[in-house]
């Protein structure tokens, strides 16, 4: 990056909280001018808050950024407001020759970026952005016709064979602080984390920050990997790798996951087969992105028009029950505690209670799209609508309409000894194994105790799904 005069070099940080493989940074840093690592918690008007859950994350990894920068001399600089009007004000009181930044791929973000680029360039500032976030960028990837893929496994066919070398930007291991810092804010007045009531005492399971996102990745790597195919699906065994919270906050990149599963194929410390199908996970989540980046309106509109007649039905009450984990279907209800108490649901659990809220219950899939954006920690743009839109039958590559998760069933398949609903559903804890996904079987009750405090089923499963049928025939006019 040529810079033309003097000043110091302004690195805007957004998903991409780390030290290693940051483009921008490093470009900052290969400078040699005083470097001055800046994060804005963005305020501007129309733009979507962030949710509770991951507002409590983003206050750790903040926290550990900070620290990581002043082990090579330098610091996090925090401000908050509408993005332009704060980047005025930093570059106005530093005397900044430079600012650059990682790109972020959503319509709001997009046009915000534009717009202060505009203004950086008119005002003979340079500007220059990278990509970070991504294996391949949405533009890069596209059909023979030009077009993006709207189908994944062909769309992943072509962007592996894009990745010939994957070159990884070391961390800088010193950056040149400026000879006086700008103004910063506290973190602690940020209050992004919750009080009065403190709900994350569940939290605890997490290590956000660089070092936690590298220690979850050696760890998957090193062991859980060597059955993900044949375990994956099972939310009482520990078989995924759980960086989703960590990649979304970039504390660590694709290209750093991409190169170290390689590498342990490679070396035979990791089957081929199991990294390649746990490679494609990363590229389910590069194709969001892309369907995002071309179709800017999916966190609110549906992907395939025809949706939009589709018959949904507002039942506060329905979802109010769904959301607390008290639908009567065990595995659904563990899987909405487990979200609340630790801002995390395993993924094939994220399957069977998003299928039972759209098609049991038939409420909008915005509705728990936005329960979601709210309660995990991991609350992706590109990801949540993605995949709430791919449940519901009315995004990209979607799951058929007559695809309606059975919860009995889908329970007895993934947690057939009730490992996962025991610790989620204590009520339930003593029934035996062949009847945990069928309480209400149970004669007598296990318990006085069990009877009194756990719901009955709030729509029964046979009737539950002939309604949903009706109502996605009635798209198709037979």
């Amino acid at each position: 990056m040529r810079i033309d005069q003097d000043g110091p070099i302004i690195v805007w940080l957004r998903h991409d909280l780390r030290l290693a493989d940051n483009p921008a940074l490093v470009a900052a840093a290969a400078t040699g001018r005083p470097v001055i690592p800046l994060y804005i918690l963005d305020q501007t008007p129309g733009a979507r808050p962030m949710g509770g859950a991951t507002a409590w994350w983003l206050d750790k990894s903040l926290a550990a950024l900070d620290g990581s920068l002043r082990t090579i001399g330098s610091r996090l600089i925090l401000r908050r407001g509408p993005a332009r009007a704060v980047m005025e004000d930093v570059v106005a009181h530093t005397g900044a020759a430079a600012v650059v930044w990682n790109r972020l791929y959503d319509a709001a973000s997009i046009d915000r970026d534009s717009e202060i680029k505009a203004w950086l360039k008119d005002d003979g500032i340079a500007c220059e952005s990278f990509n970070a976030g991504l294996l391949n960028e949405p533009w890069t990837v596209k059909n023979g016709s030009g077009q993006p893929y709207k189908v994944f496994t062909p769309y992943w066919r072509a962007a592996r064979e894009q990745l010939h070398h994957v070159h990884l930007e070391p961390a800088p291991e010193r950056l040149t602080a400026p000879e006086s810092w700008p103004r910063a804010e506290s973190l602690e007045d940020w209050g992004l984390h919750p009080t009065k009531p403190d709900w994350s005492e569940g939290f605890d399971l997490w290590t956000p920050g660089e070092a936690g996102a590298r220690a979850r990745l050696d760890h998957f790597l090193s062991g859980p990997v060597q059955a993900h195919d044949r375990q994956r699906d099972l939310p009482g065994v520990e078989a995924t790798s759980r960086l989703s919270p960590h990649l979304h906050f970039g504390e660590i990149g694709p290209r750093q996951v991409w190169v170290a599963a390689r590498t342990a194929a490679e070396a035979g410390d990791a089957p081929k087969g199991q990294v390649d199908k746990f490679l494609s996970e990363i590229g389910w989540r590069e194709f969001n992105h892309s369907i995002l980046f071309h179709d800017p309106d999916l966190p609110k509109a549906n992907f395939r028009p025809e949706f939009d007649r589709f018959p949904w039905i507002r039942d506060d009450a329905a979802f109010q029950t769904w959301s607390r984990g008290e639908t009567g279907y065990p595995i659904v209800d563990a899987g909405m505690r487990e979200l609340w108490a630790t801002g995390f649901m395993h993924n094939r659990v994220r399957m069977i209670v998003a299928s039972f809220l759209v098609k049991h219950l038939l409420i909008d899939w915005r509705e728990g799209e936005a329960w979601f954006w709210d309660t995990l920690v991991d609350a992706d743009l590109a990801n949540n609508a993605g995949n709430w839109q791919w449940v519901a039958g009315c995004g990209a590559d979607a799951a058929p309409y007559f695809r309606i998760f059975n919860p009995i069933a889908q329970g007895q398949k993934f947690d057939p000894a009730g490992a996962y609903v025991r610790r989620w559903v204590p009520e339930l804890a003593d029934l035996p194994d062949a009847l945990i996904h069928e309480p209400w079987k149970a004669s007598p009750q296990p318990s006085a105790a069990a009877k009194r405090i756990y719901a009955e089923p709030i729509v029964g499963h046979s009737a539950a799904r002939e309604r949903a049928l009706e109502a996605y025939r009635s798209l198709r006019g037979d």
